[in-house]
Parts: C-alpha cells; sequence; structure tokens
C-alpha cells in the first residue's frame, strides 16, 4: 500500500463528512479537539503531508485516536485510524505493541498496523479504519445470533492472538470493534499486552520478566530514517515492519537504568523509611498469623512483604487470578473477560460488573458464582480467599433471563434484590463504558448485593412491547449451548477455564 503526499489545499470539505451508525459525523469538530489536532501536526510535521487528520474518535489512559484521510497513489482516498501514544510511554512498550500488530495483526479478526511516524518523544501508529458501533449504543437491539457471531468471531481473534503467545490483558467491547452492517470485527489495542512462556513476540520478553538479559530498545536517532545516513533529515513515515528491525539493531540499553513496572508504565516506586519509623520486623518463616477470618489484620501479616503481580486491565473485566494477585497468570485471563462481554450480551446489561476496587470486584463475581466456588478455585491457583457471607452460585439461564425481562420472578436471584425492578433495561439501555478512568464509587446497604449497583432503573412504555420487541431478536429461543458456553468461559479455576480454541469446536458453533 502506497501513500502520495498529501496537498490539504486540494481536499474538499466533503471528504470530512464520515458515515458511522447510519447518520453522518459532523465536519466542524470542537475547538479542544482542533488545538489537539494542530499539536500533533506540529509534534510530527511529516504526518501532515501524507494525512488530513479529520477528527479524534478515541481517548485511552495511554493514547488517543483520530481520523485521518490520506491520498492513494491511484488516487483513491483512504481512511485511516491514528493511534498517538502518550510521550511518557516507554520505548520498550511501544515497540512491543508494534511488534503485536505487525506479527499477528491483519488476519483473523485482529487489527494489524500499516505504518509508523515517529520524532523525537512522540509515537502515531497508523492502521486501518473500520467503522463500528459501542456495544452500550447497540445492546439493546442485538439479535441472539448477532451476539453468537460476535463471540465465535471474538474467539477466533483470541486463539490467533494465544498461539503467538500474547496475552491481551484488556479484553472488553470497546477493544473489540463490531461493525453491524458489514458484520466485521477487530481486535485492537495491545498496549497493555504481555507475553506466554513461550511468546513468540520477542519485546514481550522484556515486559513479562521472562528474558534475564537486557534486549537492546529502540534509539532517537534511528527512528528518524531507515539508513543511518539519514539520521539527521527530516521524520519520515516508515513500515512497521522496518521499525520492529530498527528496534533490533539499536543499541543496548544498560539494565543499571531499566527501571520500569511489568507494564511497562514508568519507574518503580522506591520504599524510603523515615527516621522516626520503627523498623518493620521480619516474620519467622513458618509463623503463622491469628487474623484469620476476622475483622482485624494483624502485625504478622502487615510486615509481610507485599506480592507483586500483573493487574493491567479494566475494572469489571479482570479475571479472579488477577484480583487475587496470582503471580502466575496466562491467555486464561483474556478467556474470562471474553465470558464478562458474552454475560453482558446476553443479559443485556452493559457493563455487567462496576467496582470501586479489586476486592468489591471479586465479592461481585462471588454473587454470581458462588462464595464457596470462588474459594475453592482461589485455594487451587495459591490463593486463601475469605467470606463472611455464603453467596449461592446463580444459575445462568435464569440470571440472563431474569435481567432481560423473560422472567416475572426474580425469586430464583435473591442476592439480586433489584433486578425485577428495572427488567426493561434490555429494550432501553443506557450506561457508560466502565474504562481504566472510569471507577464508580459503590456503596451498600445493609443486604444489599454488591452487584445490585451495575443495575440502573429506567422506565419503559409497555412490558408487552419489549417482550415482542425481544422475542423477534431471538431471544426466547436461546439455546442452552449458549449459557454452557458462558459456564465454561466463566470458570473462576484459569487450569480448567476453557481455552478459545476449545470454545470455537463448542456445540453452539457447530455450523460456523
Amino acid at each position: 500500500m502506497e501513500l502520495s503526499p498529501l496537498c490539504t489545499d486540494s481536499i474538499s470539505t466533503e471528504g470530512c463528512v464520515i458515515k458511522q451508525d447510519r447518520g453522518q459525523r459532523k465536519s466542524k469538530v470542537s475547538r479542544d479537539v482542533e488545538t489537539e489536532i494542530e499539536n500533533l501536526n506540529k509534534a510530527i510535521p511529516q504526518l501532515a503531508k501524507v494525512f488530513r487528520i479529520i477528527d479524534k474518535i478515541g481517548e485511552g489512559t495511554f493514547s488517543s485516536v483520530f481520523l485521518g484521510e490520506a491520498q492513494m497513489h491511484d488516487g483513491r482516498r483512504e481512511m485511516f485510524a491514528l493511534k498517538h501514544l502518550i510521550p511518557t510511554s516507554h520505548p520498550t512498550r511501544i515497540a512491543a505493541e508494534l511488534q503485536c500488530l505487525t506479527v499477528a495483526g491483519g488476519e483473523e479478526s485482529v487489527m494489524g498496523a500499516t505504518y509508523c511516524f515517529r520524532k523525537e518523544d512522540h509515537v502515531v501508529i497508523v492502521m486501518p479504519y473500520m467503522e463500528h458501533q459501542a456495544i452500550v449504543d447497540i445492546i439493546g437491539s442485538l439479535t441472539f445470533e448477532e451476539v453468537r457471531l460476535y463471540i465465535y468471531h471474538l474467539m477466533k481473534a483470541l486463539k490467533h492472538v494465544h498461539q503467538f503467545g500474547i496475552i491481551h490483558r484488556d479484553i472488553k467491547p470497546n477493544n473489540f470493534l463490531f461493525n453491524r452492517k458489514s458484520k466485521m470485527y477487530a481486535l485492537v489495542d495491545f498496549g497493555l499486552a504481555q507475553g506466554t512462556a513461550d511468546t513468540q513476540i520477542e519485546l514481550l520478553k522484556d515486559l513479562s520478566g521472562l528474558r534475564k538479559q537486557p534486549r537492546p530498545v529502540f534509539g532517537e536517532r534511528n527512528l528518524n530514517s531507515c539508513t543511518p545516513a539519514a539520521a539527521t533529515t527530516k521524520p519520515a513515515a516508515i513500515k512497521a515492519e522496518t521499525l520492529i528491525q530498527l528496534v533490533k539493531s539499536s543499541k543496548t540499553e544498560d539494565p543499571a537504568n531499566r527501571k520500569y513496572t511489568a507494564a511497562g508504565r514508568g519507574p518503580l516506586p522506591v520504599r524510603t523509611q523515615s527516621s522516626t519509623q520503627k523498623p518493620q520486623r521480619a516474620v519467622q518463616q513458618g509463623h503463622t498469623c491469628n487474623c484469620y477470618q476476622t475483622d482485624r489484620v494483624c502485625n504478622i501479616c502487615m510486615s509481610r512483604k507485599q506480592q507483586v503481580a500483573p493487574r493491567a486491565g479494566t475494572p469489571g473485566f479482570r479475571a479472579p487470578e488477577v484480583l487475587t494477585k496470582c503471580p502466575n497468570q496466562g491467555t486464561a485471563i483474556d478467556v474470562w473477560s471474553a465470558g464478562v462481554i458474552l454475560l453482558s450480551l446476553l443479559s443485556g446489561r452493559y457493563p455487567f460488573f462496576k467496582a470501586s476496587d479489586d476486592l468489591i470486584a471479586l465479592t461481585q463475581i462471588m454473587t454470581i458464582r458462588g462464595s464457596r466456588e470462588t474459594i475453592q478455585a482461589a485455594k487451587a491457583f495459591g490463593k486463601s480467599v475469605a467470606c463472611s457471607r455464603d453467596l449461592p452460585r446463580q444459575d445462568l439461564r435464569t440470571l440472563c433471563e431474569t435481567l432481560r425481562g423473560r422472567r416475572p420472578s426474580p425469586d430464583e436471584v435473591t442476592p439480586l434484590p433489584e433486578a425485577n425492578k428495572d427488567s426493561s433495561t434490555a429494550c432501553h439501555h443506557n450506561i457508560q463504558d466502565a474504562t481504566p478512568t472510569h471507577r464508580p464509587s459503590v456503596q451498600h446497604g445493609a443486604g444489599e448485593s454488591p452487584l445490585s449497583s451495575t443495575l440502573p432503573e429506567e422506565p419503559r412504555d409497555s412490558e408487552t412491547d419489549c417482550k415482542v420487541e425481544v422475542d423477534e431478536r431471538g431471544w426466547d429461543r436461546v439455546p442452552d449451548e449458549a449459557y454452557h458456553l458462558l459456564d465454561r468461559l466463566l470458570d473462576l479455576n484459569p487450569a480448567t477455564r476453557i481455552t478459545a480454541a476449545q470454545a470455537l469446536q463448542h456445540p453452539l458453533f457447530k455450523d460456523l
């Protein structure tokens, strides 16, 4: 794919109108977005010679995504998504994300990278643009068949990246794009990815702590040109594959200076002890504590060294082994997140889980999967979980059909006292997406389920209209296989949780 230099004077204002969700993107953008676009063009001047940046279409914790138009050599105008990574991102993290996109991307519903621009500490990854609809906007109108196809293609994408030893770590609807009209899907955003023990993505070994020897990361000069002789010239667009080669041939970094976390986000915090503080006593080996299953934390537990484990991901989609800080995390955490997505789609509630911290999140999981089952599963992967209340395991079909309003009585889901109040939400749904920057506080009354705070209340026109609409979409004919797969995806024990490859062989997808 070849790009032509773009003269902005020759582009008509009609090129600024992009159809999305059967509507039209306004050609006028806010002043704040215009300022961001201007700053980006100043930061990487070469970018403006190739792309006309039209609008800002996404924003995350570590990046912003813009819509750009480029003129191809054959005269066509094509749209691209331009992902601008925040300048504080670690070079190894950026290069690892690029390597994931170039090695595993471009097939099996996984987004690939086309070009990369860099000047100094500003990096822009260029990817094909795919029009898509946000799940939060269409969840109330989805048919069961659309849900089945969505999960099927998500499993295909996960199987593909897992074959390369990539753990995505941030599976959620916002990162699995869906074009409802063309039935196209795309897994995006490998910014938090890590590698398995046998990963084929070399740079992920650095971020996962799998490599003992330091690996070179790219230097500033090499990225401004594909050849050392042109290192002092203006920055140029380079193909992502070329960038990976530059990464491999760069100078070696002193391991003493590599102070970044497993997620590659910045220096590790250094704990210092004040002169007025008393030094903590070392815990004797084999000395057990006496605060287990009590409402206090003893000095022995307080003096234990804090366990460090990967925690990256979005609240509400983290697996039990992530919430309990299990050090051995694998591709099963992506499968759990896919299970949460399926739970949302079958119940018509998005986001399904919302919690202010990891302990509340674990409690919400217990509300659905049962406290005894959670405790038993945690023990299987070396963790001890205590719960002050016995929470029974829910029947997934009963739960989802009750939340969709297909069951008039909530008696069978007693831990969800408010479920019946909002049985219409499957028809008219309006909830904000739970992103890493959106962490709502949750307060619980006596005897109230922590999950009930995720069930918004919204009036409906009539119960009859809702049920007719849902029936036409196939929600009265959801097979048992759907809930069986959901049960396997939400297996609390990662060792027995179904894999993406196994899920593709599930009876739910037998005709696909």
